[in-house]
């Protein structure tokens, strides 16, 4: 097994705050050294979007004045530019910049997730899993695998974008292999394929929601399941596993191989062989998971359980999937808390809470970052300018009387371009879907196949936006093995999963396109 620790035979100097992103002029040419070297001159993230702030209150004050609008296709009201510069939006921004930080979503996400997480990584569990799971399973499958989870990571909404980067990075460790590449790797399966999955999850009942409340205003009022692209993203997850292992045996591991890791690290392994200690815990740590389990499935799986909506007695939604934030949260520290008093980690119980504080001080960066971030956020919508940006967009789709083949590539290569902005996908479906649905309708094609496409565009780009909520956890993560890694090395890094998983997902689209196949329960790319 190689050593953690890697050389690297040279060095070379990049701006981003004298930041140098450890690679050879020769690693990489082209097009991603272009992007690479760019990147690398942005400043720290919380800088850009401190300037992206002041950007959208200069044009929010031009673009008031100017008198800029779009009518929005779901009620048709006027969406206005909203000038920021006035005493209304001064007062707005002092009284609720608290309010946009403390109630901004994916920060307690992460706080939660991280600090169970932590439990089963500083105990040494996580270290010992994976380091089986390295030893067991063959590297063929090993990448698909960790593609295949962070793809399946979002049924529990963005919870497998906290996940899956660190344990693969872990896995990649007890491999031989640059923890970084790992990080790249499980970052872009479960942000690029964040639409994609094995199961139902909370993205098809939302978006079915809205598409079924476009359809009922149609003449033949119809009903779009949570199940309608089922079949499609699950062959599109099988598409994910091998396309995105594909990729990080082709680009990310090459690229990452010469990154100098800095410093000592906790999960350096020599070998595959467990010890006494290792395997005591590991099998006190798998008992306490299996009753764990059992008892999550009594509460989800009879008839009336408690975590089963209480209405419908179905899955979807319930406060099973709504609460599975917390319900992961103990599927990590339980375990990890029997593992840690099996090995003697975990000595006393206020050992839990320094593992808890532990994650907590590695998440600072993230945290400060979250400051500006929830502001950017609020900024963008107060101002309207998201709204009007996205329906001046599809108006222009529209207008180019393109049919078929043409417009499906036009329309997702539009939402994931827009993606690269506006990180809501309900929000801009709930603009979209009132126009192309019934436009598309028109062409007898189903309400379903427009929503799969959305779901395509709306999906790709996730992974290469610095605007992105979750790459300045990425850009955390990278940085506790090397600071000198910028912004730009790491979009160049992710930018082969963005364009190739793009390609395979419009073939495979127009495969099922020419083949006719359902793309879920009862639903077809034709209306019946």
């Amino acid at each position: 097994m190689a050593e953690e620790k890697q050389q690297t035979p040279g060095r070379e100097k990049s701006g981003g705050g004298g930041q140098s992103n450890s690679v050879p002029e020769n690693e990489s040419k082209g097009f991603l050294r272009w992007v690479e070297i760019m990147g690398n001159k942005l400043p720290h993230p919380f800088w850009i979007f401190l300037w992206i702030c002041i950007l959208i209150v200069i044009l929010s004050g031009i673009t008031s004045f100017l008198g800029v609008s779009a009518i929005h296709p779901d009620d048709g009201s006027l969406v206005e530019a909203e000038n920021l510069i006035s005493g209304e939006g001064l007062r707005r921004f002092l009284e609720e910049v608290v309010t946009n930080f403390a109630h901004f979503a994916p920060f307690g996400l992460v706080l939660v997730m991280l600090m169970g997480v932590s439990i089963a990584e500083r105990s040494g569990l996580l270290a010992v899993a994976m380091r089986t799971v390295a030893f067991s399973v063959p590297r063929k499958i090993v990448l698909p695998v960790i593609f295949i989870i962070g793809a399946c990571g979002n049924i529990g909404s963005d919870a497998g974008i906290v996940i899956v980067p660190p344990i693969a990075a872990l896995i990649f460790t007890q491999m031989g292999l640059n923890p970084i590449a790992g990080l790249v790797a499980g970052y872009a399966g479960a942000t690029a394929g964040f639409t994609a999955n094995f199961f139902i999850a909370g993205t098809d009942v939302l978006l079915a929601g809205i598409s079924t409340e476009i359809t009922q205003q149609m003449p033949a009022a119809m009903e779009v399941s949570a199940t309608a692209n089922w079949y499609f993203m699950i062959a599109s997850t099988f598409l994910l596993a091998f396309g995105g292992a594909f990729i990080a045996r082709r680009y990310t591991i090459p690229r990452c191989n010469r990154f100098e890791l800095l410093g000592e690290f906790d999960h350096q392994v020599h070998s595959g062989t467990l010890s006494a200690e290792e395997k005591k815990g590991l099998k006190r740590a798998g008992l306490a998971l299996l009753i764990y389990s059992v008892v999550i499935i009594l509460l989800v799986a009879p008839a009336g359980a408690p975590l089963r909506n209480q209405e419908t007695g179905g899955l979807v939604p319930s406060p099973f999937l709504r609460g599975l934030i917390p319900i992961l949260f103990f599927f990590f520290a339980i375990p990890g808390y029997y593992y840690g008093k099996a090995t003697g980690a975990i000595k006393k119980p206020n050992d839990i809470l320094k593992q808890m504080e532990h994650g907590m001080k590695e998440l600072s960066g993230y945290i400060v970052l979250m400051l500006i971030v929830a502001q950017f956020i609020n900024l963008f919508s107060w101002s309207n300018l998201d709204t009007i940006l996205a329906i001046v967009g599809a108006d222009f789709l529209t207008t180019t009387g393109l049919t078929g083949p043409i417009l499906f590539i036009l329309f997702m290569v539009l939402v994931a371009f827009l993606n690269i902005f506006l990180g809501s996908g309900s929000a801009k479906w709930a603009i979209f879907a009132p126009i192309f649905i019934p436009m598309l309708a028109q062409l007898n094609y189903s309400p379903a196949f427009v929503q799969l496409m959305y779901r395509v565009g709306d999906s790709i780009t996730n992974c290469v936006t610095p605007l992105y909520v979750y790459f300045p956890l990425l850009l955390g993560w990278i940085h506790k093995y090397n600071k000198n890694i910028g912004i730009g090395t790491i979009v160049s890094l992710l930018i082969p999963y963005a364009v190739i998983l793009f390609v395979m997902w419009v073939v495979l689209l127009f495969v099922w396109y020419v083949l006719g196949l359902p793309i879920g329960v009862g639903e077809y790319i034709y209306l019946q």
